[in-house]
Formats: C-alpha cells, structure tokens, sequence
C-alpha cells in the first residue's frame, strides 16, 4: 500500500494541473533553430523550437510527448523562457539535475516551482525525462548560437 501513496505524491494534483497547461506548446512557424531530444530509456521526446535575439530567447514553441513528469517539468520552464539566456537555461538544467540526482535545491529565479519535483528523485527512471525539456532547450540555444557566429 505504501507504493500507492508514494505514486500519489509522486503524481501530484499541482503535477497533473502542470502537465495539462503546458506554455508555448506547439510547434514554431520559420524557427531560427528545431531539435528533437529523445529520452532513450523511457522513449520521452521534446521538440524545441526557438529563436533568439541578442543572446537571449525571443520565441519558444515545444512540442513535448513524455510522460506527466516530464510535461510539468515542460510546464515549469515554458511559464519563464522567454528572455532567458544560454547561462541562465544551462545554469536551471544544472541545479534540476543536482536537485534529482543529489537533493540540492530546486532551480532558482528566473525559473521557479520546480520543488515540485522533489519526490522524483526516488525515481530515476524518470529523472530523464524530467530534465529533457531544459537539456533540449539548452541544445537548441547553443545551435542557434553557432549558426549565429558561422553567419
């Protein structure tokens, strides 16, 4: 029975609320850059696509199939992306990592609610699809950033 109530708290009603109002979910008209991230272990996909302005993101389409851990954490990052700079998503992906993998604290501004997730780090089997969404973004910025300086 203990295993039932940690899939409760694990799926969360604010998790759930999260996965089923995802922020800037769709697909991009003309992106300056897409990418498609899989996770492998459980088969999560995250499609960003995104263009920047002067080193920071002036607009942002996802389109995520992963489960609902994944979505909220999609959720999480798309309600603060826009503005963001390369640093800042690589610095919120770092600390979601740490906070999974090594109970740190969860990302701090500019991104906010991931605490959220704290009761996933009993699962790592989730923690991929968890981190997709900013490890795609992050991807995404540093492409956009060498067709920038190729240009």
């Amino acid at each position: 029975m203990s295993g039932d109530t940690d899939l409760i708290k694990l799926y969360s009603q604010r998790i759930l609320a999260l996965a089923a109002d995802i922020p800037h979910a769709g697909r991009l008209k003309d992106p300056q850059v897409s990418l498609r991230k899989r996770a492998p272990l459980c088969g999560s996909t995250v499609t960003v696509d995104l263009d920047m302005a002067d080193g920071r993101i002036a607009r942002f389409g996802q389109d995520v199939k992963a489960c609902a851990l994944g979505q909220a954490a999609a959720a999480l990052m798309g309600a603060d992306i826009l503005g963001r700079t390369k640093p800042e998503v690589e610095a919120a992906r770092d600390a979601l990592r740490a906070m999974l993998r090594d109970s740190g604290p969860a990302p701090g501004a500019p991104f906010h609610g991931y605490d959220v997730l704290e009761p996933a780090r009993d699962y790592r089997n989730r923690h991929a699809s968890i981190l997709l969404s900013l490890e795609a973004t992050a991807e995404a910025m540093a492409e956009a950033e060498r067709a920038t300086a190729c240009a």
